[in-house]
């Protein structure tokens, strides 16, 4: 196969997140807004409005390869805020048992470390490029260039 088609597998696989997340979002935005809540942020429902809408566009914009370097860049450093501020603590909820709570936070650390995957994927694809398969590579190089 390819190194182009597979960087074009690699950049749909990576959108997919994103993309399905980004609408989800938009379109039930109260559980992002509670865990933006519980983290001390403000303006939770806007935050959430706002993360749903960079996940749709940053997301589409890696599918197609349209600034696929910016695009990686934002999603990485999304990644890894969220992987920190939202994923980064043990889960204790009161009046649950302990071993439940201790399920939860080993599904958090889980949802961390995937964060961090992903944001090294992105960082991958920024370095290397989207391939020829894409939006940057049939009109001319993103704004970052190598």
């Amino acid at each position: 196969m390819s190194p182009n088609v597979i960087v074009l597998i690699g950049r749909i696989l990576l959108s997919i997140i994103f993309i399905t997340s980004g609408f989800g979002k938009l379109g039930d935005p109260s559980g992002t807004a509670g865990m933006i809540t519980n983290a001390g942020w403000p303006a939770a429902t806007l935050l959430a409005y706002l993360a749903g809408v960079f996940e749709l566009a940053a997301g589409l914009a890696v599918l197609v390869g349209f600034q696929t370097r910016i695009a990686s860049y934002l999603l990485a450093a999304f990644c890894l805020v969220t992987a920190f501020v939202f994923h980064g603590s043990a889960i204790n909820i009161p009046g649950f048992p302990d071993a439940a709570n201790g399920l939860l936070s080993l599904f958090n650390q889980i949802m961390m470390m995937k964060n961090i995957t992903i944001a090294g994927a992105f960082l991958v694809l920024a370095g290397f490029g989207p391939g020829a398969f894409s939006i940057d590579a049939r009109f001319g190089k993103s704004l970052v260039t190598a």
